[in-house]
């Protein structure tokens, strides 16, 4: 009896319900819009750095995170890789042996961070062989180097130039060579597309005096979800021998950036609800005022007033949850769209993305629990302002609201 009372009485008015409903599912379309171009972004940026550098996690002797040095490398037991691979969630692993350089041609030198890698686990984890752009890709024995297309624009050389690496190598050895240039990668992050440069494992264990080995066993899992139990599970594996390592832990700055900007557009939509909850008490005080005398007769004839206020709570969920859905209907294509077309940015702004080292793209995400909270949200703070008529229902004179007095 309460849903059919409350459901004919949002229709007697259609043009006040319609205004409700459109209010709540304005709200809702525009903080989906938002919150899914923040996670969406927040992802590509995860997702950039994941895989195409660091991996989920890393495999480290202890210590190397906090000194990075060749000295902090280690040995790797036979069976570590087996173990890695055989763990549950985890889809593959990449032998490194990282470190700095100078880098120079002609009159330019750069520092590059100078990547050892098995050239087969390496494309499996990072999908690297994709990104070359020119010349081709690195072979086991090979003793050429792959540059970042950034670093190779900067130093002025292509495809069969040679380069020249000084660097200081395991426990304080000279490493200086020549390398042939054999391909020129490109990558979606700027700063990555900057840096980088690679050799082949066997080849840089050389360059660097450190035989057999490695800085780091970079770790791929099927989705970000599984990281802490992938850890915890792993840590249980391995012991003190080696230190698991995340890509948080790896990347504070961009965790930093991350939990800056979820602030700061936590409070945008903050600012959002409040003008939703205003807007949707607004409509529920004119409501209120015009059915005050509907109000008072329903009194006066015997109904209950805690029956009155249960077809008020019963209207007002209606109407929120009406728009709430609407709200999420009109947002899913929209949001399909830009998932599958981000909005590419262009002038100031994408060169503002390109100084932090940022792609200058805006992705979104279609996570099903950005629906869920911003549609729950919305609904409550819709349904928290149908408490203005409830208040008044309790305070109602019968006699006084017929007259139009109340």
């Amino acid at each position: 009896m309460l849903f059919t009372l409350a459901w004919r009485n949002i229709w007697r008015n259609k043009r006040r319900s319609l205004i409700t409903i459109m209010a709540v599912s304005f709200a809702v379309t525009f903080s989906l819009f938002m919150r899914s171009m923040q996670i969406g972004f927040y992802a590509r940026m995860i997702d950039n750095v994941v895989s195409f550098y660091t991996g989920y996690l890393q495999i480290q002797a202890p210590g190397y995170q906090e000194k990075q040095s060749l000295d902090e490398s280690f040995i790797p037991r036979d069976s570590l890789l087996l173990e890695l691979s055989a763990t549950r969630r985890v889809t593959v692993t990449a032998p490194r042996l990282e470190s700095f350089a100078l880098v120079s041609a002609g009159d330019m030198t750069d520092g590059t961070v100078v990547i050892g890698i098995d050239p087969n686990a390496e494309n499996a984890l990072t999908g690297l062989r994709k990104q070359v752009i020119t010349g081709r890709y690195l072979e086991v024995d090979d003793r050429g180097i792959l540059l970042a297309e950034g670093l190779a624009n900067y130093l002025k050389v292509n495809v069969g130039d040679e380069v020249v690496l000084l660097s200081t190598g395991y426990h304080g050895i000279s490493a200086a060579g020549k390398c042939e240039v054999v391909g020129i990668v490109r990558f979606p992050s700027p700063d990555l597309n900057a840096r980088m440069a690679y050799l082949a494992l066997p080849y840089a264990q050389w360059f660097y005096g450190a035989e057999g080995r490695l800085t780091s066993v970079a770790v791929m899992i099927e989705d970000q979800r599984f990281l802490e139990p992938v850890v915890a599970e792993l840590e249980q594996l391995l012991g003190q021998q080696y230190d698991v390592v995340t890509w948080e832990t790896m990347m504070p700055e961009m965790v930093q950036y991350i939990e800056f900007d979820n602030v700061s557009g936590i409070i945008i939509m903050i600012l959002l609800y409040v003008i939703v909850g205003m807007g949707v008490l607004g409509t529920m005080l004119m409501m209120t005022m015009e059915r005050t005398r509907e109000f008072g007769m329903l009194v006066a004839v015997g109904m209950k007033k805690g029956l009155l206020r249960g077809i008020l709570i019963v209207e007002s969920a209606l109407l929120s949850l009406n728009g709430a859905l609407l709200g999420a209907a009109m947002a899913v294509p929209f949001l399909i769209y830009f998932r599958i077309h981000p909005i590419m940015l262009s002038g100031s702004y994408a060169e503002i993305m390109h100084e932090y080292g940022l792609e200058p793209i805006l992705p979104f995400s279609m996570q099903p629990s950005i629906f869920i909270e911003q549609t729950s949200i919305v609904f409550l703070i819709a349904l928290a302002a149908s408490f203005y008529p409830l208040f008044r229902v309790s305070r109602l004179q019968a006699v006084e609201a017929m007259r139009g007095e109340v």
